[in-house]
């Protein structure tokens, strides 16, 4: 999986760890069916997934409740489509689509189907043990030229768990 668009925000305004996690895992969310919590961020929560139609696994990027009913909110996940939907670049996960869909009780979720690419995150790296000079110089000029290329659009977070290293395809 790619590296989420994320804002560093205070606490307060996180979402919390995959909120919707048990109602979400083992339903199928328009042609989805979500296999495995992947992570939260300031703005959604993202899941493994499989597209039933297509036959592919692909990352679903859910906005949290209390965010899709924020018109603010959902108009900021919005622009975060179209502006995924406007680039290409190996290292910024494909947008396939944008869907909204009714949850238990018809609460509205929408959600970003993204590339899902599968890879190692930053701080599990770390954890098995000193990373040699010449990896993490790459680790280091991926992140940085994410970096540049997202300052015009959104911030990314420095956290060890928002950095996921692509494996060869």
């Amino acid at each position: 999986m790619l590296p989420e668009s994320r804002r560093g925000a205070s606490m307060d305004h996180r979402a919390p760890p995959c909120e919707h996690a048990s109602r979400v895992i083992g339903r199928t969310l328009a042609s989805y069916q979500v296999t495995a919590a992947l992570g939260a961020g300031g703005m959604g929560e993202v899941y493994r997934a499989t597209d039933t139609r297509l036959g592919r696994e692909v990352a679903l990027k859910l906005l949290p409740a209390a965010f899709a009913k924020d018109p603010e909110r959902l108009a900021r996940f919005e622009r975060e489509a179209k502006l995924l939907a406007s680039l290409n670049h190996p290292g910024i996960a494909h947008l396939y689509g944008f869907e909204s869909v009714a949850l238990d009780g018809g609460a509205p979720a929408h959600l970003l189907v993204m590339e899902l690419a599968d890879g190692e995150e930053l701080g599990e790296r770390l954890k098995r043990g000193p990373v040699p000079v010449d990896e993490a110089v790459a680790i280091g000029r991926r992140r940085s030229r994410r970096r540049t290329r997202r300052a015009s659009c959104t911030a990314t977070s420095s956290r060890p768990t928002s950095s996921w290293r692509r494996t060869a395809r």
